[in-house]
């Protein structure tokens, strides 16, 4: 809820609610460690935890959601592991996919589009199934890094330059943004990391410059709605200024 002052009246200085929110989904393993269950049974939990965020997202009408699934750095864990985890995926395509596009959840994937042939077979037919909804637009960052992002969309532009289709003075903010994976789509207003973490860990560097930022203690398979709602509330309450001055503040 929005805070109220002593009038019982509602808060004016409370801004809205994010409207896209990204996850850095952390954990899994130290949860699993903790109860002296196998690394895997964390993973499964973690789904557990996507599925719940996904649908508490809906109810508390967030329009964009960022989840950090699979990063490019993740391809050094121990090869069982990758195996669990593509697996994980797999079947979260398999057991979701009609339920999500039920409920008008957009399937986007950003990332790399390289490696198992079965899963980004599923990735293709996930995201064609339901291109044309709107209720919640869940973006899946998998096969994922910033850095080599920034640096395709770089070097794309750099080409379009050598090939006399662009000049240097064109490759403003805008149209760099533009050429990013996630062009459409509105940058990050609010980034959750869980497990207790404070690092951005290569995800989004360029679409998290102005995002506020709420590190939660609890390890991703206990997150829960109520975690959403908070940092929700938290967020409500910063003042964003985008490099200016607060509009309470004299210029």
């Amino acid at each position: 809820m929005a805070a109220r002052g002593d009038s019982g009246r509602m808060d004016e200085r409370m801004q809205p609610g994010p409207r896209h929110i990204a996850i850095i989904m952390d954990g899994n393993g130290r949860w699993a460690a903790q109860r002296g269950l196998p690394r895997a049974e964390g993973h499964r939990r973690g789904v557990e935890a996507v599925r719940t965020t996904v649908q508490a997202a809906i109810e508390l009408g967030i329009p964009y959601l960022t989840i950090f699934s699979f990063s490019s750095e993740n391809w050094s864990r121990p090869a069982a592991e990758i195996s669990d985890l593509l697996g994980l995926m797999k079947r979260f395509i398999r057991r979701d996919l009609a339920t999500l596009h039920k409920h008008g959840v957009r399937i986007q994937v950003i990332g790399e589009r390289a490696g198992d042939a079965e899963i980004l077979a599923m990735i293709s037919e996930a995201e064609t199934l339901t291109a044309a909804n709107s209720r919640l637009n869940l973006i899946v960052a998998f096969n994922y890094g910033g850095r080599s992002e920034i640096a395709a969309t770089a070097r794309r532009l750099a080409e379009r330059v050598v090939a006399g289709e662009i000049v240097p003075a064109e490759i403003t903010l805008d149209r760099f943004g533009a050429e990013l994976q996630t062009a459409g789509i509105p940058d990050p207003d609010l980034l959750i990391r869980t497990s207790g973490e404070h690092r951005l860990s290569n995800f989004l560097l360029w679409q998290l410059a102005y995002a506020e930022f709420v590190f939660i203690d609890a390890y991703w398979p206990d997150f829960a709605k109520e975690h959403l709602a908070e940092a929700i509330e938290d967020f409500r309450r910063r003042d964003r200024r985008y490099g200016g001055l607060s509009p309470s503040l004299p210029a």
